[in-house]
């Protein structure tokens, strides 16, 4: 089945509302199509594409909740989902933290569908594949990748006069390089909504560039060092500590925000003060959805400001119950940066390590927000603002707060995503667009050497 549209969604959840006998009624329909290539030892291994729309209808009495899902929409299986969800809801014990569901709100639009990444054809999907293994061979190296594009829908309604419909599309393009002698290995990703702004050629041939430098790499001594992140290594360890920027997580003393006693560190300066994060679901770059799985409208929110924090998420139980602002999960995010490119950041550094990726990433301290992981597929040593020669991975130990203290140079913001927190996670889509700058950080910890290539 296609996208659905928002009047075709509409009519299927009224349907839904007119059938519902509970004190409170709310449903949600999803789906949408996700195309998908991947392939390995130069090889297209597997192509496939996954259709499916889903409807989930919850039903309360008081504070007892039940739900049923359904994928079929005639009116005869209307009802048993309705039926099934009250009776569930019947049966379940008292939800201490229930709330109501929200009423009617006024939902802004993003511009995050577009029509030709959800028109995308496999013969697209297999020119990129062939626009990696084909330079791959020429230079005696492996390629290995994956491209997955959807086009999905979500929508929602409940018994108070509340509906919501939103619509995007996402195209993301993952490449690893080795060289045949498996001493070198390189690494790219591309994100966008827009399919036409996915460079797969483009992407394949910096991974393979790198994979081709990083041979014969030396080892470093583990300590300290100036590093340059490139924005999906530092991605990461961002997406972690916004992880944490959570009104009840702070109560409890459960975060790095959380102060003692009860008090958070909400309002204080805990970064440098070029530090700026924010999102913005009219992002043009990087657009998110406009409300949030319970109802609520995702508004433009700063979270850091000037190294600042300004704002949390705060769910509505918490918010009611401690007299906060009601602020749900962000559907994006934009980390504001300089004019400077990666190359430029590279020429301006007298000494320093370059990183292209950070991998199995770790919480070691969630106090400190302190994590361990691993660099990987492209680490080299820079040099009166050359690129010198490539390096042994390290294992790193480094908390991103004390990171954005040591903040250096911040480049040109290019969009990656980040795992998690999306609200049609649900669907082929488990990451949220990002905005992120290259960094140039001091005093970053490298903890031991990996032999890793």
């Amino acid at each position: 089945m296609a996208i659905i549209s928002e009047g075709e969604a509409r009519a299927i959840l009224e349907r839904v509302m007119k059938l519902s006998q509970a004190e409170e009624c709310e449903a949600n329909l999803s789906g949408g199509v996700a195309g998908n290539i991947r392939y390995a030892l130069n090889k297209v291994t597997t192509s496939g594409i996954v259709d499916d729309v889903q409807l989930v209808v919850q039903s309360s009495y008081g504070k007892k909740l039940g739900s049923a899902t359904i994928n079929e929409f005639d009116d005869a299986s209307l009802e048993k989902a309705v039926r099934r969800s009250e009776e569930l809801a019947r049966l379940a014990p008292e939800n201490p933290e229930w709330v109501s569901v929200e009423g009617p709100s006024k939902f802004e639009k993003s511009d995050a569908f577009v029509e030709r990444t959800a028109n995308i054809q496999p013969a697209l999907r297999a020119e990129a594949a062939a626009s990696s293994i084909n330079p791959a061979v020429k230079q005696k190296a492996t390629a290995a990748g994956f491209l997955n594009d959807t086009a999905f829908f979500q929508a929602m309604m409940n018994h108070k006069g509340l509906f919501a419909y939103h619509s995007a599309t996402n195209a993301n393009f993952t490449v690893t390089m080795r060289t045949d002698d498996g001493q070198g290995s390189g690494w790219a990703t591309r994100d966008a909504n827009d399919i036409a702004k996915l460079d797969a050629a483009g992407a394949s041939e910096v991974a393979l560039d790198k994979a081709v430098r990083s041979r014969g790499a030396k080892a470093l001594e583990p300590g300290k060092y100036t590093v340059i992140l490139e924005p999906a290594a530092s991605v990461g360890l961002i997406g972690n500590m916004i992880g944490a920027f959570d009104a009840r997580l702070a109560d409890e003393g459960r975060s790095f925000l959380s102060a003692g006693e009860g008090k958070t560190k909400i309002g204080q300066k805990l970064f440098d003060e070029r530090v700026n994060l924010y999102s913005d679901p009219s992002y043009a770059g990087a657009p998110g959805g406009t409300w949030s799985g319970d109802g609520r409208p995702v508004e433009p929110v700063q979270w850091i400001e000037n190294g600042v924090v300004k704002n949390v998420v705060c769910s509505r139980y918490w918010a009611r119950e401690h007299d906060y602002p009601s602020i749900p999960n962000p559907t994006n995010g934009i980390m504001t940066g300089g004019d400077k490119s990666l190359a430029e950041m590279i020429e301006d550094t007298e000494r320093g390590v370059l990183v292209t990726r950070t991998w199995y990433i770790r919480s070691v301290d969630p106090q400190s927000q302190l994590y361990t992981g691993l660099t990987r597929d492209g680490t080299f040593y820079i040099e009166n603002g050359k690129i010198r020669y490539p390096v042994k991975n390290f294992r790193f130990n480094e908390s991103p707060v004390i990171m954005l203290n040591n903040l250096e140079e911040l480049g040109r913001p290019e969009r990656v995503t980040i795992g998690g927190g999306n609200i049609f996670g649900g669907f082929g889509i488990s990451t949220t667009p990002v905005m992120m700058p290259p960094m140039k950080i001091r005093e970053f910890t490298f903890s031991s050497l990996s032999d890793a290539v």
